[in-house]
C-alpha cells in the first residue's frame, strides 16, 4: 500500500516530527502531545480551558488523522486521546491545503503509528515527579502470524491537572486521575490488501482549582473560594476498522469510523451561587459514526486523479441544570442581583442528530520533472442546527528548480462546520428574571466559517543538515468561528465574527550533524475580527457595541511565537533543551491589551544503559521551566476569558523505562 500516493502534501507547508525528534526532547514521550506540538512553527500554547493550542492564530480548526483516516470531533475537554508514544511521524501540514482535507482546515496533524515495535518485545515505564506526578505506561508490540499488533496502556495522576488560577507553586484543589489506552492491528489479507483496527480510550477526572481570598457577590453564604469544590468528568473513545488495497496504478482505502466522548461539570451549589449566583451542572455527549474513502489512479506518468469522500451522522446531548436566584440584570450596575436569598431550579438542553459530507476530486499534475500542480475541488454539506453547503476549489503548485530548492504557492476556498455540541443553542426564556439573565437577549445561530486562503513558501538546503524555510499566508473570512468560557463551568460556547483577516509570517531553521541535532522557529502573525454575529447574548452590551464598530484581535491572537531546541548524544548520554515563547494572548476589554512575554526554559537528560540479554534499560531526568518564570497564559480578563491560568512552575520529574 503505497500512502503517500493516497495522501497528497502538494502545495503545502509541512514540519514533520519522527520517533527519533520526539524522544530527543525534555520530557521525550512522557509529554503531552500538545506541548510537542508547540515544538512547530506558528503553534502558541494555551491553557486547557481555552483550547490548549492554537495554529496560525486559529481557534481549534485542527484536524487529527492517524494512518491517513480521519479522526472525528468529540466534546471537547482537557483530556487528550492521543499519545505522544505512538507516533512514527507526526506532520504538521497548514497552508492552503488539498481538496482531499475538508471540515477543519487550519492544520492537519497527520499521525503514522510507529512500525517498528513488532518484535513480540514491550517496554514498561515509570516517570514522575513535582506536584505529586505519577505516570507508568506499558507498551507491546508483536506479530502472529500476518497480523501485526500493537498495545499502550497510560496512568497518570497529579497534584496539578490544569493550570493555576494563582501564582503560587502548588495549586488548591487541582488533583487529577486519568487512564489512557491505544491499540492498533494491521494483518495482510493478500500481497496488495491489508485491514488495519486502530482503538482509543481516554478516561479523566479534574478537580477544577480554586482562588482563595476572593469576595462572594450574593448572599446569604460567606463561602471560603478556597473551598469549593468543582468537578469535571472526562470519557474519549475511539475506534477505526481501514482497509487498503493496491491493484496496477489504482490505491484505495475505505474505512469505518466511530467516536464517543462525554464532559460532565459538577458545580458546588453552594459556592458558584455565593460567588457566581448560578450553579450549572452541565453534561454533553457526542456519538459519531462514518466512513471515509480515498482512491488514487495513475492515470499516466505525468497526471494521478484522486477522490474520495466522507459521510458522519453525530448524535449530540446538550443538558445543563441550573440553581439561581430570582432576580435579574441591573444595567445601571452592569451585574446580576437577586431578590431572594431562595434558590430555584432551572433546565434546558438539546438534542440533535446531524449529518456532515464531503466529496472531492482532483488531479496532481507533474508538469516537468521540476513543477507540480494539484487542482482539486470538493463540495461539503452539513445538516445539523443549520443546513448549508459551499462548492470549494483548491490548487497548489510545487516548484524544485534544484534539489536543495523547494517552491510552493497555494489557494483554498475553505468551509468550516462548527462543533455540533458548541453549537447548540440555549434556552435563554427560562433564565429571565434569574440571578443568570443575560444582558443581552439576542441569539443568532453559530453559522459555518467560510474563508479564503492564500499561502506561499520556500524550503532550502543551505549545507548538509541545515535547512532553512519561510512561510507566508493571509486568510479572509466570513463569520469566523471561535469560542470561549463564559460562566464558571469549563465548558465552551461557540459565536461567530461577521469579518476577519488572518496574515502571517513563519521561518525555520533545523540542523543535524552527526549526534547534535538543533532546530528553532519564529512565527508573525496578526488575526482581527469585527461584529458578533451569533449568541450575542455571551457578551455585555458595551463590549458588543465595541466590537460591531471596530476591528480586534481575538482572544487566541498573538503577536509573536517561537520554538527552539538542542539535543546532543554523548557516549551513550543524551542530553537536550527546548523552549517555547510567546508575546502573550489578549486580554482587557475587547481584547484590547496583552498579557506578558513568556518563555520557558527545560532541560532534560537521558541514557540508554545495554543489557546482557538486548534489553536495554533507560533512565532519564527532566527539568521543566527551570528558571521558574512564572507567567501568566490568561489573566482572566479578554473575551471568553472566565479565570486566570498561569503556565506551569518549576518542576522535576524522573523515569525509568525497561524493555522486555
Amino acid at each position: 500500500m503505497r500512502d503517500n500516493t493516497i495522501l497528497p502534501k502538494v502545495g503545502t507547508n509541512t514540519y514533520n516530527l519522527d520517533q527519533q525528534s520526539i524522544e530527543a526532547l525534555p520530557q521525550g514521550s512522557n509529554a503531552q502531545l500538545d506541548k510537542v506540538l508547540l515544538q512547530t512553527p506558528g503553534v502558541t500554547q494555551d491553557s486547557a480551558a481555552s483550547g490548549l493550542l492554537h495554529v496560525r492564530n486559529e481557534h481549534a480548526n485542527v484536524q487529527y488523522r492517524i494512518n491517513g483516516v480521519l479522526l472525528p470531533d468529540g466534546v471537547a475537554g482537557f483530556g487528550q486521546v492521543l499519545d505522544s508514544a505512538i507516533v512514527g511521524n507526526m506532520a504538521l501540514i497548514d497552508g492552503a491545503l488539498p481538496a482531499q482535507y475538508g471540515m477543519h482546515t487550519a492544520a492537519l496533524v497527520d499521525i503514522t503509528t510507529k512500525n517498528n515495535v513488532f518484535d513480540n518485545s514491550g517496554v514498561a515505564g515509570f516517570y514522575g515527579g513535582s506536584h505529586q506526578t505519577i505516570n507508568p505506561s506499558v507498551q507491546y508490540g508483536g506479530t502472529s502470524g500476518n497480523t501485526q499488533y500493537f498495545f499502550l496502556g497510560r496512568f497518570f495522576s497529579s497534584g496539578e491537572g490544569i493550570e493555576n488560577p494563582t501564582a503560587s507553586y502548588e495549586p488548591i484543589h487541582d488533583d487529577t486521575l486519568q487512564g489512557r489506552y491505544f491499540g492498533y492491528t494491521s494483518t495482510q489479507l493478500d500481497d496488495n490488501a491489508r485491514l488495519s483496527t486502530i482503538t482509543g480510550a481516554f478516561v479523566g477526572r479534574f478537580q477544577i482549582p480554586n482562588r482563595p481570598d476572593q469576595t462572594p457577590s450574593f448572599t446569604p453564604f460567606n463561602f471560603d473560594s478556597s473551598q469549593i469544590n468543582e468537578n469535571q468528568l472526562e470519557q474519549n473513545y475511539f475506534g477505526v476498522v481501514a482497509w487498503q488495497k493496491s491493484a496496477g496504478d489504482i490505491d484505495t482505502q475505505l474505512s469505518y469510523f466511530s467516536r464517543y466522548s462525554t464532559l460532565h461539570f459538577i458545580p458546588d451549589p453552594f459556592g458558584d451561587l455565593a460567588f457566581n449566583g448560578v450553579a450549572s451542572d452541565v453534561f454533553r455527549s457526542s456519538y459519531v459514526n462514518g466512513i471515509q474513502s480515498d482512491t488514487a489512479y495513475r492515470w499516466s506518468e505525468t497526471h494521478t486523479l484522486r477522490a474520495g469522500f466522507t459521510a458522519s451522522g453525530e448524535q449530540s446531548q446538550v443538558y445543563n441544570s441550573s440553581l439561581v436566584y430570582p432576580g435579574g440584570f441591573d444595567p445601571v450596575a452592569g451585574a446580576n442581583f437577586q431578590t431572594s436569598s431562595v434558590p430555584e431550579l432551572v433546565t434546558e438542553g438539546s438534542n440533535k442528530f446531524g449529518w456532515l459530507i464531503g466529496l472531492y476530486a482532483q488531479d496532481e499534475w507533474k508538469i516537468t520533472d521540476k513543477i507540480t500542480l494539484n487542482v482539486g475541488l470538493r463540495f461539503d454539506q452539513m445538516y445539523q442546527y443549520l443546513d448549508a453547503n459551499q462548492v470549494s476549489p483548491r490548487a497548489g503548485l510545487q516548484y524544485k528548480p534544484w534539489d536543495v530548492t523547494t517552491f510552493h504557492i497555494g489557494y483554498a476556498r475553505n468551509f468550516t462546520p462548527p462543533e455540533q455540541v458548541i453549537a447548540a443553542p440555549t434556552n435563554l426564556a427560562v433564565f429571565q428574571g434569574t440571578s443568570a439573565q443575560p444582558e443581552v437577549q439576542a441569539q443568532s445561530p453559530v453559522l459555518p466559517e467560510r474563508s479564503h486562503v492564500f499561502d506561499t513558501g520556500v524550503v532550502q538546503k543551505v549545507m548538509p543538515g541545515l535547512e532553512v524555510g519561510v512561510d507566508a499566508y493571509y486568510k479572509l473570512a466570513k463569520d469566523l468561528l471561535d469560542d470561549g468560557q463564559f460562566g464558571q463551568a469549563l465548558v465552551l460556547s461557540g459565536f461567530n465574527y461577521a469579518k476577519a483577516y488572518n496574515a502571517g509570517l513563519e521561518t525555520k531553521v533545523t540542523y543535524q550533524s552527526g549526534n547534535l541535532k538543533a532546530y528553532a522557529n519564529l512565527a508573525w502573525a496578526r488575526q482581527r475580527a469585527t461584529d458578533i454575529v451569533s449568541n450575542q447574548y455571551l457578551f455585555p452590551l458595551d463590549e458588543l457595541k465595541y466590537i460591531a464598530n471596530n476591528y480586534i484581535y481575538t482572544d487566541h491572537a498573538q503577536l509573536l511565537t517561537g520554538s527552539g531546541g538542542v539535543s546532543y548524544l554523548w557516549q551513550g548520554t543524551k542530553f537536550s533543551a527546548d523552549l517555547v515563547y510567546g508575546s502573550g494572548l489578549r486580554n482587557g476589554f475587547a481584547n484590547t491589551g496583552t498579557v506578558n512575554v513568556y518563555t520557558p526554559i527545560n532541560l532534560g537528560v537521558s541514557h540508554e544503559f545495554q543489557n546482557p540479554n538486548g534489553k536495554p534499560l533507560t533512565v532519564r531526568f527532566d527539568i521543566v521551566n527551570i528558571l521558574d518564570q512564572v507567567y501568566f497564559l490568561r489573566d482572566g480578563t479578554g473575551i471568553g476569558v472566565f479565570a486566570p491560568q498561569y503556565g506551569a512552575r518549576r518542576g522535576f520529574f524522573a523515569g525509568v523505562s525497561q524493555k522486555f
